[in-house]
């Protein structure tokens, strides 16, 4: 069995490539473009709806979102009201739109209150009656009240996930995570009593002192819930983090425990999604986006429409959102600023995509998905093939990938080096831009 560091890449976790390119890949701007041309002539009839909330209860050591610990409660009333003149500024743009998906992410959209919740779905609801689409949020164990997840629950909430990370309290302690098993259970226990479709519990692997026994205990703590979905993430230790501050001699055996936990819940009767989402079969579609209980929402094709100055929106030829960072002052900076804007009618961060780049998204998004890339979608899309397009002859070599007439898709080893593949397959011109883009 190969481990990490034989590798044929330089390691098998270079980045979680969740979406492409990264927001690294921005620059400002100039001209700032009119949203209203932004979105002219793009297809609306299947939009995903992101709405952003950028505070959290405590930070993670691990966590490089663009998020802050804390707020008083004028701040999360003004970014509300912020958020609800950017949702206006968005709906001028759409004009008639029709969305297939929403979620709430960040932070932790439970950090809000139950009437701040309120508020954030009758925002939402806007551009979608939340009791048509798959609506996912997620929570954490110590926001996901009673009285907030009841609001979720009334407003069409089909999809909660929460981050556990471990149900060990000293890895949780390891991860920079203070919390107790007893604190998560309980948690868990309200959700499932909530009555929501679809339960995701998020672990973590790679803790340092965690050991394939322990991991293996933590993903029956999990099971034992049965949760509709299981996200298994690969312990990142980056710059500016609470652990990134810390030497760096924590267990790298991430590769061997990757492989026990899906090998462990393959044989509890899930199914591998992607490196990192495992599902129960029949509990609704993943959609691109990891799954709110069934959707038509493809992340390769069709468009986003984020609100909050953590999100980030797309379309055919730009990406587009607002400044990022991970610093604690610099994020600060950024949210106070978003709450005091009144002119949202203008893209001001992004990536334009040439032709190029829109093939090579296209092929990563659908590469780094267990069912891989449809070589026919792809040609009605673009007009040529993608064996074409790219040489992946080095990862056929490898063994890490495989195609045949209809599918391009990696071997259970390929997607186990998913994160290494991801970035592997960038382009130069983002690869330059996240190279020179300064960390803050």
């Amino acid at each position: 069995m190969t481990g990490p560091y034989e590798s044929p890449y330089a390691s098998p976790y270079e980045s979680y490539v969740y979406a492409y390119p990264h927001k690294t890949a921005y620059r400002p701007l100039d001209p700032r473009p009119p949203l209203r041309d932004v979105w002219a002539g793009e297809e609306r009839d299947a939009l995903f709806l992101y709405l952003h909330v950028p505070f959290c209860e405590m930070r993670c050591g691990f966590c490089n979102l663009f998020t802050r610990t804390g707020a008083p409660e004028e701040l999360t009333g003004a970014y509300l009201g912020a958020l609800d003149r950017q949702a206006g500024a968005a709906l001028d743009a759409l004009g008639d739109a029709a969305f297939a998906m929403a979620a709430f992410g960040g932070g932790t959209p439970t950090y809000l209150t139950a009437p701040e919740l309120e508020r954030l779905c009758d925002i939402a609801a806007r551009f979608a009656d939340l009791g048509s689409v798959p609506l996912g949020v997620e929570t954490s164990p110590a926001t996901a009240t009673a009285d907030r997840l009841a609001v979720l629950r009334d407003r069409g909430a089909t999809r909660v996930s929460i981050g556990v990370q471990s149900f060990l309290d000293e890895e949780a302690r390891a991860a920079v995570r203070p919390q107790k098993r007893a604190e998560v259970e309980a948690a868990l226990g309200r959700i499932r009593a909530a009555g929501f479709p679809v339960l995701n519990i998020d672990l973590i692997y790679g803790i340092a002192g965690q050991t394939t026994a322990t991991w293996l205990r933590s993903l029956d703590a999990a099971l034992a819930w049965r949760p509709e979905e299981l996200y298994l993430y690969p312990l990142y230790v980056r710059p500016l983090t609470g652990l990134g501050r810390r030497p760096r001699d924590w267990d790298d055996q991430r590769l061997e425990l990757y492989r026990a936990g899906r090998d462990h819940l393959l044989a509890a009767g899930y199914e591998q999604v992607s490196m990192r989402m495992f599902r129960l079969p029949g509990t609704g579609a993943a959609g691109g986006t990891g799954g709110t209980g069934g959707t038509e929402y493809c992340c390769q094709t069709d468009g986003m429409v984020g609100l909050g100055c953590g999100a980030r929106s797309y379309t055919t030829e730009l990406h587009y959102s607002f400044e990022y960072a991970v610093g604690a002052t610099p994020v600060r900076a950024i949210i106070d600023e978003y709450v005091r804007e009144t002119d949202f009618g203008t893209a001001r961060v992004g990536f334009a995509l040439d032709a190029e780049e829109r093939r090579r998204r296209h092929l990563i998004q659908s590469l780094l998905q267990a069912d891989g890339l449809d070589r026919t979608a792809y040609k009605e899309r673009f007009g040529t093939d993608a064996a074409d397009d790219f040489d992946l002859a080095p990862f056929e070599d490898r063994g890490h990938l495989h195609r045949d007439a209809s599918a391009v898709r990696l071997t259970p080893e390929g997607l186990a080096y998913s994160d290494a593949i991801g970035p592997a397959l960038f382009s130069r011109r983002v690869r330059d831009l996240m190279a020179a883009y300064e960390a803050r």
